[in-house]
């Protein structure tokens, strides 16, 4: 009686996962976490680049002096991103971190931005600004990263092109695929303010 009562219990965990995709919603707070290494579809080279975040999702803790703003926002998060980048010919690495200030999911799927605290000397010129991720949780072996710096630019009044200013939550869609590594994405939907807010 008890084998049956394992063998069942047993068959009813395998139903229950396989019903649960990968992405799905999850109770607790938004999170990405992990860390990879990823290709970019273009300009192709040996060097090595990677992600590392531990991210959540912080709702309504970053209240701005803006209208509208005094309640703070359903995507605001917390968190670090940690961003390397070995260059192949100077066999050199370049290291940057950044604050987490705001992360929007879906199942599978994670926009965030960061603003960047420190920084080694190459990028140091990355310090306090803010730089957008983009993350796709394929399962192992089928994640995807997107990036704002080397994906996005804009025009200035008189017509002049340079860097995109970017704000909360935006970065371009996850374009670069990993190649070794993981990301894990718990999906969690966006909350009405507090009571009494």
């Amino acid at each position: 009686m008890r084998k049956t009562i394992g063998y069942a219990l047993a068959a009813a965990a395998v139903v229950v996962a396989a019903a649960t995709p990968a992405g799905a919603v999850q109770r607790g707070p938004a999170r990405v976490t992990g860390s990879a290494e990823f290709a970019l579809p273009f300009g192709q080279d040996d060097d090595v680049r990677s992600f590392a975040f531990d991210v959540r999702s912080a709702p309504y803790s970053r209240p701005i002096p803006a209208p509208g703003g005094e309640q703070g926002s359903p995507a605001d998060a917390t968190g670090t991103v940690r961003v390397s980048h070995w260059l192949a010919e100077q066999n050199l690495t370049v290291r940057f971190e950044a604050a987490v200030d705001c992360m929007i999911t879906s199942p599978g799927h994670a926009t965030l931005t960061a603003i960047v605290t420190r920084a080694d000397e190459l990028a140091a010129d990355f310090v306090g600004k803010r730089v957008g991720f983009s993350v796709q949780d394929g399962g192992r072996g089928r994640d995807r990263v997107g990036f704002t710096w080397s994906a996005s630019a804009d025009q200035d009044e008189t017509g002049q092109w340079g860097p995109s200013r970017i704000g909360t939550c935006l970065a371009p869609a996850a374009f670069a695929t990993v190649t070794r590594g993981d990301y894990r994405i718990r999906h969690a939907e966006l909350t009405a303010p507090p009571a009494g807010d």
